[in-house]
C-alpha cells in the first residue's frame, strides 16, 4: 500500500481483500493523486438490515449507502466492502453503492402486516449523510416514508447536512419519534481534516447540534471513536460545547479496529503523527487486553482495564456535571399508521 498521503482520503491505497486471491494495484497505487469517487447502482431487493448484536441500541437499520466517501480512517465499516469485492481502503471512499430503490423498498416493509413499528436507525453502518446524499437525497426520500408512518426513526450522523431534513424529523419529533445523533471526535480541525477527511468540520457539526436542537429536535452527541493516546483527553471539552449547543445526551464508543482497519489505522499514523504512533498503539493494547482489537460484545465498544475505566469515568463524570443523560431519549411508536388506517378510523368516530 502506498505511504503517501492523498488529499481528501482517509486510506492512501488499496489493502489486498482478504477474500480475494489476487490483488492488483490501481493506477492510484501506482501514482494517481486524485481518485475520483464512482457511484454504481444497489440492486438489493430488501432495505431494512436486523442487527442481533446486544450492544448496540437498535434492531432494524436503514443504510442508502455502502462504503462511504467520508474516508474516515478509523471506520470500522470498512471491512464490510470486501464482501462485495472491493477493498477497504481506497475502494471504500471511492466505490460507492447507491440504494436507488430504498425509499420504495422501505415503505413496502411497512405496509407489510409483518411490520412491528419500532425505532429505525438511518446509518447503522455507513452514513447516509455523506457527500452524494446532497445530489441523490435518497435519505430524505426515506425519512418521508417515515413520516407518512409515523414510524420512529433515530439518525447517526456526522455531516451538517441533516440540518436540511429538520422539516421532517420535527415532524416525528412532535409524536416523540425522532432523534439525531450526531458524532463528534475532536475539536481540532487539522486532526480532524487529516483522520475524517470529507465530514463535516467539528464547528459545523456543533452548529448542527445548536440549529437542530433550537427546533426541538432531541440531539445526543457521540463522542466516537475515543482514541486513546490521541483524542480522549477531549472528553470534557467536546461534551461542554455539546451541552451548550443543546445536545440533551451523550454517549462514547472506544476506537474498533476489525481485520485490515487495524493496518489502515497504523499507516495513517505512521503518515499523519508519526510522533504519537507507539503510543496510541499502546495505549489501545492496554484497552483491548494486549491486542488491537476485540470481537467480544460490549467489550468491543468500552474496552477493558484500567485505562479503559479511566476514558469511562471521565466520560460519565462529565457527563453528569453537565446534566446529560437526565432525561430519556426513548422514542414512541404509538403514533404509527398505515395509509388508510386513519381514514377508517375517522369512519367509526364520526
Amino acid at each position: 500500500m502506498s505511504s503517501a498521503p492523498i488529499r481528501g482520503r482517509g486510506a492512501a491505497g488499496n489493502p489486498a481483500n482478504r477474500f480475494e486471491p489476487i490483488h492488483y494495484v490501481s493506477d492510484t497505487e501506482a501514482g494517481e493523486t486524485h481518485p475520483d469517487t464512482r457511484l454504481y447502482t444497489d440492486t438489493s431487493r430488501t432495505i431494512l438490515a436486523r442487527n442481533q448484536s446486544p450492544d448496540v441500541g437498535f434492531e432494524f437499520s436503514v443504510n442508502p449507502y455502502r462504503g462511504c466517501e467520508h474516508g474516515c480512517v478509523y471506520c470500522y465499516a470498512r471491512p464490510y466492502h470486501e464482501y462485495l469485492g472491493f477493498s477497504a481502503g481506497l475502494d471504500f471512499e471511492t466505490r460507492i453503492l447507491v440504494k436507488e430503490d430504498a425509499p420504495r423498498l422501505l415503505r413496502k416493509e411497512l405496509l407489510s402486516p409483518k411490520w412491528e413499528p419500532q425505532t429505525i436507525a438511518i446509518s447503522g453502518v455507513t452514513d447516509a449523510y455523506q457527500p452524494a446524499e446532497r445530489r441523490l437525497g435518497i435519505t430524505r426520500a426515506c425519512l418521508e416514508v417515515l413520516v407518512e408512518f409515523a414510524n420512529p426513526a433515530a439518525i447517526v450522523t456526522k455531516n451538517y447536512l441533516v440540518t436540511r431534513d429538520a422539516d421532517l424529523l420535527l415532524e416525528l419529533a412532535a409524536k416523540d419519534a425522532a432523534s439525531v445523533n450526531l458524532s463528534i471526535t475532536t475539536l481540532d480541525a487539522k486532526l480532524q481534516r487529516t483522520m475524517e477527511p470529507r465530514a463535516s468540520t467539528p464547528s459545523a457539526r456543533l452548529a448542527a447540534v445548536r440549529e437542530l436542537s433550537e427546533q426541538g429536535i432531541p440531539v445526543r452527541v457521540m463522542v466516537g471513536p475515543v482514541i486513546p493516546g490521541l483524542t480522549e483527553h477531549e472528553i470534557p471539552s467536546i461534551l461542554e460545547a455539546a451541552s451548550e449547543a443543546g445536545a440533551v445526551a451523550a454517549s462514547y464508543i472506544l476506537l474498533r479496529l476489525p481485520y485490515g482497519v487495524k493496518d489502515l489505522f497504523e499507516s495513517w499514523l505512521e503518515r499523519c503523527y508519526p510522533d504519537r504512533k507507539q503510543r496510541v498503539l499502546n495505549r489501545i493494547r492496554e484497552t483491548r487486553g494486549g491486542n488491537l482489537y476485540s470481537s467480544e460484545f460490549h467489550e468491543r465498544m468500552k474496552g477493558t482495564g484500567v485505562y479503559a475505566r479511566q476514558i469511562g469515568e471521565l466520560f460519565q463524570v462529565t457527563c453528569r456535571r453537565l446534566g446529560l443523560n437526565r432525561k430519556s431519549m426513548a422514542l414512541s411508536a404509538a403514533a404509527f399508521r398505515r395509509p388508510g388506517e386513519k381514514r377508517q378510523l375517522d369512519l367509526f368516530s364520526g
